[in-house]
């Protein structure tokens, strides 16, 4: 089996590598604060000291050979850490001959390196999660059937399941990614042309299946998709219950972010009820359209955004372990996945629990 470096084992990382480790791989985790899988079978756990960066560390016990093995042609790395740090390390990785599965998430897409990567003979395959992840995928099996298309979008989001007043939310990762999320301008796809509009706007109701009346709003979540398919219209719209976002546009609109506070107000609790929801809608020009809804809420396993996020992630890595020249050297957005892997990813998140619906394929006039 292969040695699989988890950089970053939070609320999600920590179910990546024991989902990695229960397949039987040698996993090795990179955390300041690894509690999540300290005494995990089949986790190795190397404790970052605040100031470490954890391909440092690596590459420090490559060089020391003190029983470290590292093969870049068998083993991989998933780096999982949150916002800058996270985006530091994937830049880093760019100059390593390494294959690299990449779920952190920051203002800056490691697109920018690509001509680094080829130039250092790195494979870096990125936004391996539900959305974007997953996402990307079904847009590109739609275009793949409908060729370019007249709209796209996509609606997702992590919530309790229930609103219980007061934020009516917890981060189920970092709460500065979120409030990230909040205040970057959201890149969408109007008249066939990039457009650039404010976070948080195109506001509306939304009905979630046994659920009710949730609100969505635009976010820049749509990342690489905005340049491989093509489309007339894209969105990547955020779903939380109704309130929430006027609570931040109200806490914020005269002060600066108490991020904080907001942090605190977020902080995840494993006892309240929550879920994931999302849609991807596309609809063709000859006026097809195909709907898919994946809908998790959680098990004993993780919350529902480690397992609906993790299990993408975790089904992008074994990919590629069995197909070693997966991907060449580059970056590379989800939407490489053949179409083969994308199947299996999605038979893999329903063998896991996870409802999938789709496509559902209608006439227009319904």
């Amino acid at each position: 089996m292969a040695n699989v470096h988890c950089f970053g084992v939070g609320l999600v990382g920590s179910f990546v590598a024991s989902k990695l480790a229960d397949s039987g791989h040698i996993v090795h985790a990179y955390d300041p604060q690894p509690f999540r899988v300290l005494g995990t079978p089949g986790v190795e756990v190397h404790h970052l000291d605040p100031d470490d960066y954890p391909i440092d560390v690596m590459l420090d016990m490559i060089t020391k050979q003190d029983g470290f093995d590292f093969d870049p042609s068998r083993d991989i790395v998933v780096n999982m850490l949150p916002g800058d740090i996270g985006h530091s390390s994937t830049t880093a990785l760019a100059e390593l001959p390494w294959r690299t599965v990449d779920l952190s998430f920051s203002q800056f897409t490691p697109d920018r390196d690509d001509a680094k990567a080829k130039d250092h003979g790195a494979r870096i395959l990125w936004d391996t999660g539900i959305a974007p992840g997953l996402s990307n995928m079904l847009l590109s099996s739609a275009y793949d059937e409908m060729g370019p298309l007249v709209k796209g979008e996509v609606r997702v989001g992590g919530n309790p399941t229930s609103p219980a007043g007061g934020w009516n939310y917890m981060a189920p990762f970092s709460p500065i990614d979120v409030i990230a999320e909040y205040t970057r301008p959201a890149r969408v796809i109007r008249g066939s042309e990039l457009a650039i509009l404010p976070a948080l706007s195109e506001r509306h109701d939304i009905e979630v299946q046994g659920k009710g009346i949730m609100e969505a709003f635009l976010t820049d979540g749509l990342r690489s998709v905005l340049t491989t398919i093509p489309a007339e219209e894209l969105s990547e719209y955020t779903i939380r219950w109704p309130g929430h976002i006027q609570m931040f546009l109200d806490e914020t609109e005269n002060a600066e972010i108490d991020v904080e506070r907001i942090t605190s107000e977020w902080q995840y609790n494993e006892k309240t009820p929550e879920f994931t929801w999302m849609e991807v809608f596309a609809q063709g020009r000859d006026g097809t359209r195909m709907r898919w809804t994946v809908q998790d809420h959680g098990s004993d396993e993780g919350h529902s955004m480690a397992r609906s996020t993790g299990l993408v992630t975790v089904c992008c890595v074994e990919e590629w372990l069995n197909n070693p020249e997966m991907l060449p050297p580059g970056v590379h957005p989800p939407e490489s996945m053949s179409p083969e892997s994308v199947n299996r990813i999605v038979s893999r998140l329903i063998d896991e629990g996870v409802e999938v619906h789709g496509p559902v394929t209608t006439p227009t006039n319904q």
